[in-house]
């Protein structure tokens, strides 16, 4: 029988790459909030003691290493340093990733590898190493990937970014089959506009120029731009016995935008398929 205790995470270990900033510091601090300890894996040795401390002085556990992902020798040793520290791993988070808007023609081979390096070849070391210690600890598990609404749509200016994002829903799916018999839940979130500073559209409360909130809420169904709490509220579910029999699922965390599928809102507020059809179709 449920009870309110099985969405916390309690003395749980939990690893979040690209947890310095933006979604991943926000996966990282409401985890600690919900009872977990929180390993903070992130290259930028700036931003991520910052992050882990804010986390100590609310009263939660977090230690930062900094670790890059495509490194395979730096994520053996986060892992290693996790389980030294804590003594089990539960939960990973793959957040780490990134994307540099250009047009295809313009990408060339190097920004090609380094789309692929960092948002695929990424979550190898991480998933790998993760998944054998869960397995060795026989409590089992969960792994949460960040995937993205890109990686369901078109995307241009994204193309390989969104192509290695809908590579991580479908390895999500499969891993979820394989690790399935050791009780290891994978599953992904695929979010949309989030208020975060590195997109540039919005600030970290949603805030933006009127006009340009105004065209965001339009196209956004539920009215607002996303927050990281509401992502970080999605991936608490998914690794909490809440989603016990949860597994390879892809949860959007939108807004509405994946479903309206180009559907928007006009000045007047009708909907509409394309700008200025309202009355079309």
């Amino acid at each position: 029988m449920l009870s309110p205790e099985d969405i916390l995470l309690t003395d749980q270990v939990a690893i979040v790459t690209g947890g310095a900033q933006g979604i991943g510091e926000g996966v990282a601090r409401t985890f600690a909030r919900f009872g977990a300890k929180v390993v903070i894996a992130d290259k930028n040795a700036e931003t991520g003691p910052r992050a882990a401390q804010a986390i100590r002085d609310a009263g939660g556990e977090a230690l930062f290493v900094a670790c890059d992902v495509r490194e395979l020798d730096q994520v053996e040793a986060m892992t290693a340093r996790t389980l030294e520290t804590f003594g089990r791993l539960d939960i990973l988070v793959n957040n780490a990733g990134g994307v540099r808007r250009t047009p295809f023609l313009d990408l060339g081979a190097r920004g090609w590898r380094r789309h692929i390096e960092l948002n695929m070849n990424g979550l190898f070391g991480p998933t790998d190493l993760a998944a054998r210690a869960m397995i060795a600890a026989g409590r089992g598990g969960s792994i949460i990937n960040v995937a993205t609404i890109e990686a369901f749509r078109g995307a241009p200016h994204r193309s390989v970014y969104a192509a290695c994002k809908a590579a991580m829903v479908n390895f999500t799916r499969t891993l979820a089959i394989e690790l399935a018999e050791h009780q290891i839940r994978v599953n992904a979130i695929a979010p949309d506009i989030v208020a975060t500073p590195g997109i540039g559209l919005v600030d970290a409360d949603g805030g933006a120029p009127p006009k340009r909130l105004a065209a965001l809420k339009r196209h956004i169904p539920m009215g607002r731009v996303g927050h990281v709490d509401d992502t970080a509220g999605a991936c608490v579910f998914l690794a909490s016995p809440m989603a016990a029999y949860v597994t390879g699922a892809t949860l959007h965390v939108d807004g509405g935008t994946w479903a309206s599928s180009g559907w928007s809102r006009d000045e007047q507020g009708r909907w509409q398929l394309f700008e200025g059809f309202a009355d079309a179709y």
